[in-house]
């Protein structure tokens, strides 16, 4: 049942209007994946409690980095949400867990398949109490065979394949720099999410959504399994190489590299005009991507002579006043700092005075309903008074 009038005390006090507002989440999720979709929720007006045993959010210890004493991998995903602590071993902790079940407009979790059964939390149970719910379940591997397998980011990005093609042709396999795959999965619990809802605005009806970060990485990656799959061809690790253009990655410079992205022949054509060698385009070793491609041994050492005659910064500039896609191989702070000259205006501060946290932005804007940043990640238990007295309240709604 929505949210608007039975968690009145609770969604009046963020005072965050926006496209979710009135929407109760009932987050029962850690790490990265499931607090990742409930902030993106959270900021777009809907009311998250997250509920947390007496251990607290697995990210909380993961130090460093830090921020005042706190772990900024838990500061990352878990803004605009209250922090309840509920110990499922104890009956009373448990049956405010089931209230809060039973009220949510949208339970989510990331437990094992089926851990949730033994506390009368499952899908089932929960359906049969709040019709109207939304059930979300984020796992690694899925509820079948896969469903006692570990569903950490890794494990997922080595077993998928990622990690075939992540790398130096003659080196180790490596894991992407993020954990890909818990992002993409959060992402796509959004979306089922959001889909349900749509669908219960019609019908009245809940339903049971499921993601697994195994099949987000097969989703996720593409035109690498597109290749399996489709043309019968096994990618395998090309460093910085792309499988099916060039140039389309980073080239050296006088200085450093640049990334030089020539997705089409008009970009070729702008490239090469930049670089004063204007009748590459027309040489029929390069005249599409598909002979640049199966040539790109000899095109690249044209190329590198030209862009050795500047800096790679110079170039950038040169290089997209003509509309070639390029850009610098920034540290992670000169990408925030570029988002800045970009007008981006990339990080928020999330709360005040000596509670601020400073927070990447959301990612979507709205014209009319745009997201909101008013409350910092909650510490442990912070509002678990407040959740517990509103939660032991008769719900006069049904």
């Amino acid at each position: 049942m929505p949210a608007q009038d039975k968690d009145k005390n609770i969604k009046d006090a963020d005072q965050r209007p926006g496209p979710l507002e009135g929407l109760l989440i009932a987050d029962f999720s850690r790490v990265l994946a499931g607090p990742y979709c409930t902030m993106l929720l959270g900021d777009l007006g809907a009311t998250v409690i997250k509920v947390e045993s007496p251990a607290g959010d697995d990210t909380r210890t993961w130090i460093p980095p830090e921020r005042n004493d706190v772990a900024t991998y838990y500061l990352s995903i878990n803004r605009n949400k209250r922090s309840v602590v509920l110990d499922f071993n104890d009956p009373a902790d448990l049956q405010l867990a089931r209230t809060l079940a039973a009220r949510a407009d949208v339970f989510i979790e990331n437990f094992k398949p089926g851990g949730l059964k033994r506390f009368g939390l499952d899908y089932d149970t929960v359906q049969q109490q709040n019709p109207g719910s939304i059930y979300a379940s984020i796992s690694g591997f899925g509820t079948a065979q896969g469903a006692s397998l570990p569903g950490y980011d890794v494990i997922v990005q080595a077993a998928s394949g990622l990690m075939s093609i992540t790398g130096d042709p003659d080196g180790s396999a490596y894991r992407s720099g993020i954990s890909v795959f818990d992002v993409m999965a959060g992402l796509h619990a959004v979306i089922g999410i959001l889909a349900a809802l749509n669908h219960r605005n019609r019908t009245g009806k809940g339903q049971h959504i499921e993601v697994s970060l195994f099949a987000s990485a097969l989703s996720g990656m593409v035109n690498q399994t597109s290749a399996y799959v489709a043309g019968g061809v096994t990618p395998h690790r090309m460093g910085n190489a792309h499988p099916s253009l060039f140039p389309y990655g980073p080239l050296p410079t006088a200085d450093q590299e640049l990334v030089i992205a020539a997705g089409n022949n008009g970009q070729f054509s702008k490239l090469c005009a930049v670089l004063g060698v204007p009748d590459l385009p027309h040489d029929p070793r390069f005249a599409s991507p598909k002979e640049r491609n199966y040539n790109r041994d000899l095109l690249s050492p044209l190329l590198v002579e030209r862009l050795k005659m500047k800096t790679a910064n110079e170039w950038f500039y040169l290089l997209s006043a003509a509309g070639v896609p390029c850009g610098p191989i920034n540290t992670i702070a000169g990408g925030v700092e570029l988002a800045r000259e970009l007008g981006l205006d990339p990080v928020v501060e999330v709360g005040s005075g000596d509670d601020a946290v400073p927070m990447i932005r959301h990612p979507i804007s709205f014209s009319l309903t745009p997201p909101r940043y008013t409350l910092p990640p909650p510490a442990l238990g912070q509002d678990s008074a407040q959740i517990r007295a509103w939660l032991s309240q008769e719900d006069t709604t049904h």
